[in-house]
């Protein structure tokens, strides 16, 4: 009997630290983090509640007395281009991405929640280079006239009154790049101009705690979970309609509708940080779209789709192999399948406690329903070697297909997925290993290395998303990161804290900050039961994800789906997207840009 566990990193998401904030902005801090908390959605914390009301002036900078000038492009090449480089990371661009385009990304980094600016970094780095490549430092470090240098700078604004270098505040608001500034210390730019108002046609009023949990944008209702409200959204006032606008509204709260977002000349603000509580269909993506529209404003809006074959190994049903590849075929729709090429079962579940291996060259059915899949338009990935880890209960049984390979979790009194941290023997020569454990299998069966690789359950340490990166450059999953991987912006030179982790899912093709091509998976899968704490999904939830994924330019529906489920489900999801308005392609042609 098979068992028909739900993919835990389905539900959306991934692993993150749960941290409650702090009743106040001046209460003390504690972060923790052991063991690692709940598997909630993709819930990075936000930062601790700040004042409702924030000061209208800055003890760390003064007024300006004239309207900001024009600030000169010409840098010398021992200038302040080199400084800039050296402050932070050269993230590549996704392929597609505009080569004349380069993006600055500037974050808080002191206090104790300086973490979180540096993963609040992360993620829109990840989301920036789909559409450019881009510099990550922190604001501190920003020196005068930089981001001349650059064809759009984003600031994330997650510590409360992070000193801000005046330099920076003189560039913003001399108007010559596009700015897009999120949530906290607005009111230092504002306090910088005095007629700030009067140029940009609004201003800032205060932060909201009420229950604006919806957002509207493009025509489209976004959800914005509860959990975030605690940590304020910034109100706005509109002074000049004729100058500014709102791209996006919020509203649930008392408060009444909230600019989201508001936009005026070269700046936008978004009123929070919109990579807290992200779920499917949420606000994230309006600010992903943000996000591409500095990093790439001729961004082409494609509406394409993607489907994977998930948890396919040689204990799979040939003959549910060949129905799905059958009906995909008949509806011209490529795919992908998900493959583990060795099945473990050290424990003997369902099978009476008697153990059971075998590789995919033992199965001869399975290799025929796979040939039969790549002939009628499949690609096959490396879904890691056994899916599984040893004899150990990572988290249900041991069994291919339903644990974790390269990452060790539980489950916990709650019924919720604990990540705890990398596997014991963890490093670059054990994972090069199972690579190559997995594409010898692979050979054995006559089959040649996969392209591309997905972690099991989108899990795997720092160390072994590098030797992915190393071995194929390519990966079809949702990303796990981690606080300190990215120190001062330069990714890969820090020491990873598994306490501190998080997972990001992706609306288009990104190439992250482990330098992988990432081909997304935003839309989920079919569930139909509910299953650790993650409510059912149904095909009409997946194609509800879709139709607001299409607030995103060139946003690509992408879910996966089990071979076990039938194909009533598939057809009906299938559909569904293609009548919201998407192409079907394969991952090869989405990740060639």
């Amino acid at each position: 009997m098979r068992s028909r566990l739900l993919k835990v990193a389905a539900g959306v998401a991934l692993a993150v630290a749960m941290v409650p904030a702090p009743a106040a902005q001046a209460a003390p801090i504690s972060l923790n983090l052991d063991p690692v908390g709940e598997l909630v959605e993709n819930a990075l914390p936000a930062p601790p509640k700040p004042q409702t009301k924030p000061a209208a002036t800055s003890p760390r900078i003064a007024k300006r007395t004239t309207q900001p000038g024009v600030v000169s492009t010409a840098l010398s090449s021992l200038g302040l281009t080199a400084q800039a480089a050296a402050a932070g990371t050269n993230g590549g661009a996704a392929p597609g991405a505009k080569a004349t385009q380069k993006t600055l990304v500037l974050y808080d980094s002191t206090g104790p929640w300086a973490w979180l600016g540096e993963a609040y970094a992360v993620q829109t780095g990840n989301l920036v280079s789909h559409g450019s490549s881009y510099v990550m430092h922190p604001v501190g470090s920003y020196v005068a006239g930089e981001m001349s240098g650059y064809t759009g700078v984003i600031y994330i604004g997650s510590t409360y009154d992070e000193p801000i270098p005046v330099a920076f505040l003189d560039d913003v608001l001399a108007g010559s790049k596009p700015v897009l500034w999120m949530a906290h210390n607005i009111w230092q730019l504002t306090a910088r101009a005095p007629s700030f108002a009067t140029t940009y046609g609004w201003n800032w009023v205060q932060y909201d705690f009420g229950a604006a949990t919806t957002v509207r944008y493009e025509n489209t209702d976004l959800g914005r979970n509860a959990l975030a409200t605690p940590s304020g959204l910034m109100i706005t006032s509109i002074t000049n309609p004729a100058i500014a606008s709102a791209p996006a509204i919020a509203t649930g709260s008392a408060a009444g509708p909230i600019n989201w977002a508001t936009k005026a000349k070269n700046l936008t603000y978004i009123g929070e940080v919109p990579f807290s509580y992200v779920d499917h269909g949420d606000r994230y993506l309006a600010a992903a779209d943000l996000i591409s529209r500095v990093s790439n404003p001729t961004m082409v809006d494609r509406k394409r789709a993607l489907v994977r074959i998930e948890d396919v190994g040689p204990d799979a049903d040939p003959n549910e192999l060949r129905a799905v590849a059958d009906y995909l075929y008949a509806q011209k729709v490529p795919f992908s399948i998900a493959v583990y090429p060795r099945y473990e079962n050290p424990l003997g579940a369902d099978n009476n406690g008697v153990p059971e291996a075998a590789n995919l060259n033992q199965k001869p059915q399975v290799m025929s329903a796979l040939r039969y899949m790549t002939q009628r338009g499949g690609t096959i990935l490396m879904h890691g070697y056994t899916h599984q880890f040893g004899k150990a209960v990572n988290p249900y049984d041991g069994r291919s297909g339903n644990d974790f390979e390269f990452y060790t979790a539980h489950v916990d009194a709650n019924d919720s997925v604990i990540y705890d941290g990398p596997v014991p023997g963890d490093s670059a020569a054990w994972m090069q290993g199972r690579i190559n454990s997995a594409t010898n299998a692979f050979a054995l069966a006559g089959f040649g290395k996969p392209a591309i690789f997905e972690p099991p359950h989108y899990a795997a340490s720092a160390v072994d998303y590098q030797v992915i990166q190393q071995n194929f450059g390519k990966r079809y999953d949702r990303g796990l990161y981690f606080g300190g991987y990215c120190p001062g912006g330069a990714c890969g030179t820090g020491t990873p804290q598994y306490d501190k982790i998080y997972g990001q899912y992706f609306p288009y093709l990104v190439r992250d900050v482990y330098g992988s091509v990432v081909a997304p998976e935003a839309v989920g899968n079919v569930e139909p039961e509910p299953f650790n704490n993650h409510p059912a999904r149904l095909p009409a939830d997946l194609v509800k994800t879709a139709n607001q994924l299409k607030v995103v330019d060139d946003g690509v529906a992408s879910f996966f789906y089990h071979p076990y489920l039938g194909t009533t489900y598939l057809q009906q999801t299938v559909a569904g997207l293609k009548g919201a308005g998407y192409s079907f392609v394969s991952v090869g042609t989405l990740m060639a840009g």
